[in-house]
């Protein structure tokens, strides 16, 4: 279980992107920042966690760009104009990290913790243990679980997963669900 009354600044909040942030295309991949739209309540979600959490970093799949489906600078056009938005509404991303592999074994690929463990040589204050994964899918709890941190599962793309698994600490109907589950814990 989460001690969520013990997060404060310095604590770190993963997010997965894509389910997550992110409206997500079933079967198919954001290509154009014109597909990109905002789930419900995430920039008040990331305006609140902003003046909680130390660190937020996204980590992403994207094995479009991979694929050639996704240009990488449409890419980095979606994770600017996301970032800005988010700002706008008194939030922040401290970072982005995306892996484009094809491979499942590919270190950086969730569930494998490698866009973790870049994101901790990038900001070495970064304390798994004191760290919270959101992601949608299974593949999101692997990663935290593999990089040693607590986990969170939303329920905004697969409301049917099993919420007695293993790799889940807490399930929320959404980002904006979890922000207030921390504040009026």
């Amino acid at each position: 279980m989460i001690p969520l009354s013990n997060i404060d600044k310095r604590w770190t909040l993963f997010l997965d992107r894509d389910g997550v942030i992110n409206v997500e295309k079933r079967d198919n991949y954001i290509h154009k920042w014109e597909e990109f739209i905002f789930n419900d309540g995430v920039k008040e979600a990331m305006q609140i966690f902003s003046g909680i959490f130390n660190r937020i970093v996204i980590v992403t799949n994207q094995r479009g760009v991979g694929k050639g489906t996704t240009k990488p600078e449409d890419l980095e056009e979606i994770h600017m104009n996301m970032t800005r938005e988010i700002e706008a509404a008194g939030g922040r991303i401290d970072a982005i990290f995306f892996c484009p592999d094809l491979n499942d074994d590919s270190p950086n690929r969730k569930p494998n913790p490698g866009m973790g463990l870049q994101a901790i040589a990038r900001f070495p204050e970064i304390n798994p243990a004191r760290s919270i994964m959101v992601g949608n899918t299974l593949s999101d709890m692997g990663f935290g679980r593999n990089l040693g941190a607590h986990t969170v599962f939303v329920t905004t793309t697969h409301p049917d997963t099993d919420p007695s698994d293993a790799r889940i600490d807490i399930v929320a109907d959404s980002l904006i669900h979890f922000a207030k589950m921390i504040i009026h814990q």
